[in-house]
């Protein structure tokens, strides 16, 4: 492991108690690339293929946080690989298991093959091919126990069919299609159970944003990514917040903005940017709570890594948006818009007194209904703690 030092780059534009750390960290090894595919297996990085100054690759590198350094693992395939060097391919990762799917490669525009690494006996082995077109350009995730993956470009054009894949018996089956336009070079990832896609090249640059409900097999669009429409971003979720950075936008530049996305409040703030020089097509993925981000290209193929620290105090935390709650003033049922999913609603008088009982509550999928019983007029105050973060939501509200 190479020795260097380490330079933190620390902005507070919010708060006090609200840092955005931007650290550099060991370049990727190989030669700098582009289109390259990463997942995560035992809370360490891996990043495979890509495309560099001497085409399409299919070696594979791991990367160990607590070393700040790469290391070498098997290429795809194997060493029977021979011809499966890609860029523009789908990953994700399943139980101590990374899948690689779709992409181009040197002699061929298109793959539809499935590989799986299995780093206990640093193996690959070939699965069931992908069931859509082959493809490339697509998005690829996992929730739970499963694989996703769909969106892309095909020989005849974008697409927008989505496809779900079952390690434990080896299939894949077709699923709701993804709720926007057909696209290529969206970001695709997920997040407390769900997944979200957005962003991408439908022939124009995309801002919108999609949320998809594996139980209901259901997309649900959610408020747009405010920052300029581009392609070749990449994404990630730190649960209850998600990330979308870099990218190429319409006007053809390398941007390195950063926006984060509040699941509760479904609604976007602009953090520190990107230290790293503007950019498309590089890899993200979270170790221990923390996202490394690398490679792409803005003119040249790069291998430089930064890691991002978004640091918390419970104050960063909660939401105190009074928009949420409406009509407020109220005069008898008040409506609170937020997603209800492992959240417990709790009503305080203005002097600190729990009045919950005396409150009629209906919870929504995406809203609380609040309905006074014999209440006295005047001013209350909500606070919804999640099962795990604790207070996530707080809010004034008058009842007349």
């Amino acid at each position: 492991m190479k020795l260097k030092p380490f330079i933190f780059f620390i902005v507070l534009p919010f708060s006090f108690f609200c840092q955005d750390i931007w650290t550099i960290m060991d370049s990727i090894k190989g030669a700098p690339r582009s289109v390259a595919s990463s997942f995560v297996l035992n809370n360490q990085g891996y990043v495979l293929g890509g495309l560099d100054d001497e085409g399409f690759r299919r070696k594979m590198h791991s990367y160990n946080y607590i070393q700040d350094d790469w290391d070498n693992e098997a290429s795809i395939g194997g060493p029977n690989g021979a011809g499966l060097n890609r860029g523009s391919a789908s990953a994700f990762s399943i139980k101590n298991k990374g899948y690689v799917c779709l992409g181009q490669g040197q002699t061929n525009g298109f793959f539809k093959d499935l590989w799986e690494f299995d780093p206990s006996t640093e193996t690959w082995s070939q699965k069931a091919d992908f069931i859509g077109s082959q493809r490339r350009q697509a998005v690829g995730f996992a929730i739970d126990t499963f694989g996703y993956v769909g969106t892309g470009v095909d020989a005849f054009g974008f697409k927008k069919d989505m496809y779900k894949y079952d390690p434990s018996n080896n299939s894949w089956v077709q699923i709701n299609d993804f709720g926007g336009s057909a696209r290529k070079e969206a970001v695709g990832f997920a997040m407390g159970g769900q997944a979200y896609i957005g962003t991408g090249d439908d022939g124009v640059k995309l801002s919108d944003f999609w949320q998809y409900e594996p139980i209901s097999d259901l997309w649900i669009q959610k408020a747009n990514f405010p920052g300029s429409p581009r392609k070749g971003a990449v994404g990630w979720g730190i649960f209850p917040q998600a990330f979308i950075s870099t990218g190429e936008d319409e006007n053809h530049v390398y941007t390195n903005d950063l926006w984060e996305y509040n699941y509760y409040a479904d609604n976007w703030i602009q953090r520190a940017d990107f230290i790293g020089s503007g950019r498309s097509n590089a890899i993200a993925f979270v170790l221990n709570n923390v996202a490394y981000v690398g490679s792409g290209y803005n003119g040249v193929f790069l291998d430089d890594m930064y890691a991002y620290h978004r640091l918390l105090s419970n104050d960063n935390i909660v939401l105190n948006d009074s928009k949420l709650v409406y009509p407020n003033p109220s005069k008898e049922k008040a409506t609170i818009l937020i997603e209800t999913k492992n959240l417990n609603l709790i009503v305080y008088s203005s002097n600190g007194e729990d009045v919950t009982a005396a409150f009629e509550i209906t919870k929504n999928k995406n809203n609380y209904q609040l309905t006074p019983n014999n209440i006295s007029p005047g001013n209350y105050i909500i606070k919804i703690h999640h099962d795990f973060l604790g207070l996530v939501y707080k809010s004034k509200i008058m009842f007349l």
